[in-house]
This record gives C-alpha cells, sequence and structure tokens, in this order.
C-alpha cells in the first residue's frame, strides 16, 4: 500500500494516508474501549520504535527492545488501572521494571557512556508512552469510556496541523522559528490555530462531555503544544541530520511525525481536565 503511494506528489500522498488514517482511528475509537486501545497500542509501538531507531542512528546504544517493552508495558497498565480492572496501587510496578535497566548495563559488553544510553532508555518512555498512557486518564471516568474526548482532542489537532499546512503554504512569510524548523511561519500557526477553534467550536454543540469553556481550553493547549511539539521533534531530527522519523507513512513521515503534537499536549490536556 505505501509503495503505491510513493508514485504520487507529496500533498496527494499526505491527503490519502491522513484520509485512510484518520477513518481507521476514529473508527477504533468509537467502536470500543477495547479497539481505541488497540489502535494506540500500535501508534506507542511504532513511535517507541522510531524514537529508539533514530537514537541509534546517532550513535547511541540504547536497550531498544527493553525500552519498547517498558513503554508498552506502562500504556497497557494505565489502560487497565482507568478502566478498572486493575487497582490503583499496581501503577507502582513501573519503577521496579524500568529500573531493571541499569542491571542490564551491569551485564553488558564494555561501552563508552552506558549512562548516556540508560538516560534514552528513560526519554523514549517518558517522550512516547507516558503521554499515550496518560491519554488512557482523560478518556476513562471512574470506569468509564468516553470517546468523545480523544475523539475531540485528535480533530482539534488534525485541524490544527491542516490549518497550518495550507496557510503556511500559501501565505507563509514570516518564520516562526527559523533556527529549528525553517518551513514553519507564524502565517501557518494562525491559520492553523483559527480552525482548530473552529472545530472546538463545532464540537462544544455535539458532544456534551466537556463545556464550551473546556473544549476551548483544550484547543488552546492542543494549539500551542502542538507546536511545540512538532519544534521538539524537529530539533530532535536535526541534531541527528534528518528529515523525517521515518518513511512509514507517505507524505507524513512516520509516527513520531503525526503525533509529535499530542506527545507535548497530552500531559497538559490531561492535568487540565483532571484538575480544574
Amino acid at each position: 500500500m505505501t509503495s503505491a503511494l510513493r508514485k504520487y506528489n507529496n500533498l496527494t500522498q499526505r491527503t490519502i494516508t491522513g484520509l485512510l488514517g484518520a477513518a481507521g482511528i476514529i473508527t477504533g475509537i468509537c467502536l470500543s474501549e477495547w479497539t481505541y486501545f488497540a489502535i494506540f497500542f500500535i501508534i506507542c509501538l511504532f513511535s517507541l520504535l522510531e524514537f529508539y531507531k533514530l537514537a541509534g542512528l546517532d550513535g547511541f546504544n540504547p536497550q531498544k527492545t527493553f525500552g519498547t517493552i517498558c513503554g508498552i508495558f506502562v500504556y497497557s497498565l494505565s489502560f487497565f488501572i482507568e478502566k478498572q480492572i486493575l487497582p490503583t496501587k499496581y501503577y507502582i510496578i513501573i519503577f521496579p521494571l524500568v529500573s531493571f535497566v541499569y542491571l542490564i548495563k551491569l551485564y553488558k559488553k564494555f561501552e563508552r557512556k552506558p549512562f548516556t544510553n540508560i538516560a534514552f532508555n528513560f526519554l523514549g518512555i517518558f517522550y512516547v508512552a507516558v503521554p499515550f498512557s496518560l491519554l488512557n486518564i482523560a478518556v476513562f471516568d471512574n470506569g468509564e469510556y468516553k470517546y468523545q474526548i480523544i475523539f475531540g482532542c485528535l480533530f482539534i489537532l488534525w485541524a490544527s496541523d491542516t490549518g497550518a499546512y495550507f496557510a503556511g503554504t500559501f501565505f507563509g512569510k514570516r518564520k516562526l522559528f527559523e533556527r529549528i524548523s525553517p518551513k514553519k511561519s507564524w502565517e501557518g500557526f494562525i491559520g492553523g490555530a483559527l480552525l482548530a477553534l473552529a472545530f472546538a467550536y463545532g464540537l462544544s454543540y455535539y458532544f456534551d462531555s466537556l463545556t464550551f469553556i473546556q473544549w476551548f481550553v483544550v484547543a488552546l493547549i492542543i494549539i500551542i503544544g502542538g507546536t511545540f511539539g512538532d519544534l521538539v521533534e524537529s530539533l530532535l531530527k536535526r541534531s541527528m541530520e534528518i528529515k523525517d522519523s521515518s518513511d512509514s507513512l507517505p507524505g507524513h513521515g512516520g509516527f513520531l511525525d503525526r503525533f509529535d503534537g499530542l506527545l507535548i499536549s497530552a500531559p497538559f490536556i490531561v492535568a487540565y481536565l483532571k484538575i480544574f
């Protein structure tokens, strides 16, 4: 499928991949909590694999398999706890589990900077797995699955990305953060923000899981967090002198390229919804 899309130009690839991916994700989210779990399990898995692959390209040697297993475990554990299949006390398992990386390094052959590699193991879990795990906290309320929240957040994020892409392409002149991402512009940022806020306004009429004010604040978090999330991932790729995290999603790059905005936004969204 991906090879067949390569014959089209970037915009066509981006559109087809985006529509097919969005259809699959939205269908999974709306069907049940188990299909939601499966969809984001896959996204989390491939994002972790991409992150550790990037770390390897830059000369580091994290425990890729162990880090990926830990990240997937953290995501799965949070799902089962928030669904109230497991009690909250099981969150404590995370800490002894990830600590095994120290013991693994003791039995590895000589490494020049073992603690730098250990740090990348923790960074992969914290940067990728934790935000996806926090989504489970947002979509469950006393064990009850509420798809509207994740549904709305994704639509706002996609609206922001789409608005920024087209506004930046046609009107972009003033650079937003040229040192990190030369193509991003203030015009693109404003275009993405306006479309995201319009979607948030529409969602408040159809979804009553959040109030209008809550949808508005969530949209602001996604607009700002999504932009910084993209810049953070651009900084990561620039430090490794690569364009995309992978080529698994034609027109979009890899899973990290596609969901980088969610990785930074998710912690702030969950903190806002749970505290306020």
